[in-house]
């Protein structure tokens, strides 16, 4: 018996207009859809998470702290406002540490990346026994920074050190370098070169080696020679690197602490606050004088000025450092809008090409 029954037409399964109507989701479908969503933001969930921890209730807590006469044994405070920052403005050692910061900071800074950049140059070259020399110029970073500050006291000591016992048999005078503010501050930023330049340079030759190989190549047959290439492609190329090396190192570089508390037997920044630091006078007014208000509030004032110089840097940076390839004239909006243009018409292309395999598989 044949049955009389007819195949509903494309259209009647379509809809009344021929139109097709949207398809529905099930659960599966919905679920990989979040899971696409959301599972990128479960990855990083426990870095924050442990950051909110450990690093934004303890800032947030020394901001309450700096605002109170903190007692540590009651561990309460009476609010007093802002006297605690009038009182750490109002003292000229706090203006000699932050005089001190900003000298040893410079110079250690200004040549640690100089020569960062110069040497990861020269580890990008085809030498000899490669792995050999980049292992090398991490060996100072490894080496523990009480160990690094107590070797470079002894060889910076006044009477009996290695450096002044060679100039005084090369026939030059003596340098001061516990009594004299200048050079204890090149002292201390001698121990701060030798411990971070290797760290910075195996960061730079990560960034250099990353620089395709074929813009040295078409340079070299332009007629370009080593420094032009170095000037011209590795420097416009590492941009991104040397914004983050050079705010890293404004972020530590204001923060020195170990070297300058272990330059003498004291520890308190000489007798006459030679060497003394934001952070080493920080130390000594909380744990030294048990009074952590004032403590706090210096942090928070530091915090501010690494905030203000990182910001600086950042934008000064930008401005010298090229992008490659220059910059995109077009604004935000306009990317974006043509970004979404561009998806639309590749959701429609891919529609009219799926059509007609689904025609010819009926």
């Amino acid at each position: 018996m044949t049955s009389t029954l007819e195949r509903p037409t494309r259209a009647a399964a379509s809809g009344p207009a021929g139109e097709r109507q949207p398809r529905r989701l099930g659960f599966g479908q919905r679920r990989s859809a979040w899971d696409l969503k959301l599972s990128p933001y479960l990855y990083i969930s426990p870095f924050f998470i442990l950051f909110a921890i450990t690093g934004l209730f303890p800032i947030a807590y020394t901001a309450v702290i700096s605002f109170m006469d903190w007692d540590l044994v009651r561990n309460s405070g009476e609010f007093i406002g802002f006297d605690q920052y009038a009182w750490v403005l109002s003292q000229p050692k706090f203006w000699i540490a932050l005089r001190n910061t900003f000298s040893i900071f410079l110079l250690s800074s200004v040549p640690q990346l100089i020569l960062a950049i110069f040497i990861a140059a020269m580890l990008d070259q085809n030498i000899r026994a490669k792995t050999f020399w980049r292992m090398s110029v991490l060996v100072p970073y490894v080496m523990a920074p009480v160990a690094v500050a107590l070797i470079f006291s002894n060889m910076f000591g006044d009477q009996y050190g290695v450096v002044n016992t060679t100039l005084q048999n090369l026939g030059l005078p003596a340098v001061p370098w516990h009594s004299d503010a200048f050079a204890s501050h090149i002292a201390i930023a001698t121990m701060v070169n030798f411990r971070w330049t290797g760290y910075n340079t195996l960061i730079l030759l990560a960034a250099m080696q990353a620089i395709p190989r074929e813009y040295y190549e078409a340079a070299t047959v332009d007629g370009a020679g080593k420094i032009r290439q170095f000037f011209s492609i590795t420097l416009p190329s590492l941009k991104p690197t040397l914004v983050f090396v050079i705010i890293t190192a404004t972020i530590g570089g204001l923060q020195i602490f170990d070297e300058p508390r272990m330059y003498d037997q004291y520890g308190t920044g000489g007798a006459d606050n030679q060497w003394l630091t934001v952070t080493l006078w920080l130390y000594n007014v909380g744990w030294g004088e048990w009074n952590f208000g004032r403590a706090a509030a210096l942090a928070w004032i530091l915090f501010l000025i690494i905030l203000a110089i990182g910001a600086i840097n950042l934008f000064v940076t930008r401005s010298l450092v090229r992008d490659e390839g220059g910059r995109d004239p077009r604004s935000r909006r306009e990317r974006r809008a043509q970004a979404r243009a561009a998806k639309v018409r590749l959701e429609a292309d891919a529609a009219r090409l799926s059509t007609p395999r689904k025609e010819a598989g009926r």
